[in-house]
């Protein structure tokens, strides 16, 4: 019992020294400064208002809005609804099997009909990953030469180009036509060309050719006549569809700069084996490349030659 007491004693004895500790180093040393590299450490351990969670109720997924693409490659419009006759058209092919897949089938239109000396230059300005750029100095030579020329823009080259394209539809020198949504191989179960995906679908076919012709009808006024796939390729299932849509898939019969990988006397050699009704097909998105010095060297040669630039519109096809 004395045992317990005595330990109880000291026990108050030391609670009551290391008060009287503290009271005292408080007294003796004044106001203490904060130390400035606690405090900041202080500081950054603290949340700050941006990770402090927020006690707003966060809306449901179908609440969320979809954000705004930042990307220059991005499609602009949302997918359309069909209409009847869209909706037809799936009907009618939901269940094609393609029998055939390339650049030169039926139903592809590849050269004029024409005894006199005409030849199509079509430009093509693909947009995303394939190039959003602008070749103004080949566009600038056709212009000061009054060349007429038919360019087949994608929906990302005319986003990323907007006041472009707008002065390019203005000028009764260029007829705009379609280049697709996605530039994509025109596929109703998704083969490949040149490494690209095609459409996987006859409902992705659609989207490819009627969103951006629908696009650009709505910024020019003007639906367009004619539809390239991105790279030119199509099976024979998605012909029939560009078909049955109201447009003329349009081909080539002169390859002008292989994709804007040609050299420039690779595409004066190219552009110089025209012939009569030729439809060349070169690239206007590529400006780091040799396609305008080659345009240019070869255009003047041509008309020597007693040929004539016309656009597509204005001349059959076949």
């Amino acid at each position: 019992m004395r045992e317990r007491t005595m330990c109880l004693l000291f026990f108050l004895f030391l609670v009551v020294a290391f008060s009287g500790c503290g009271v005292h180093n408080e007294a003796a040393l004044g106001t203490v400064e904060p130390n400035p590299s606690s405090a900041q450490a202080e500081a950054s351990s603290s949340p700050s208002p941006a990770s402090t969670p927020s006690l707003e109720p966060k809306p449901s997924p179908s609440q969320t809005p979809a954000p705004l693409s930042s990307s220059i490659g991005s499609v602009p419009q949302v997918k359309h609804a069909f209409s009847a006759a869209e909706e037809a058209v799936v009907k009618q092919y939901r269940s094609a099997i393609p029998q055939k897949w390339g650049e030169r089938l039926p139903g592809i239109r590849t050269h004029i009909v024409t005894k006199e000396p005409l030849i199509a230059l079509t430009f093509d300005a693909c947009g995303g990953k394939e190039g959003s750029g602008y070749d103004k100095k080949l566009i600038d030579y056709l212009i000061k030469e009054k060349i007429p020329a038919t360019l087949f823009v994608n929906a990302r080259w005319i986003e990323a180009n907007p006041d472009i394209f707008a002065q390019l539809a203005a000028n009764p020198l260029f007829e705009i036509e379609n280049h697709g949504t996605e530039h994509r191989p025109l596929s109703v179960n998704g083969k490949l060309a040149y490494g690209i995906k095609g459409t996987k679908s006859v409902e992705e076919v659609i989207h490819e050719i009627d969103d951006n012709a629908d696009h650009i009808e709505k910024l020019t006024g003007r639906r367009p006549l004619f539809f390239r796939s991105g790279t030119a390729y199509y099976d024979d299932v998605s012909a029939s569809i560009v078909h049955d849509l109201g447009f003329q898939a349009a081909g080539y019969n002169v390859l002008g700069d292989a994709g804007a990988t040609y050299n420039t006397e690779q595409v004066y050699q190219a552009l110089t084996k025209a012939k009569s009704g030729s439809i060349v097909l070169a690239h206007m998105n590529h400006p780091e490349k040799d396609t305008a010095e080659g345009v240019m060297k070869a255009i003047p040669v041509l008309q020597k030659a007693g040929f004539r630039f016309v656009q597509l519109a204005t001349y059959d096809l076949d």
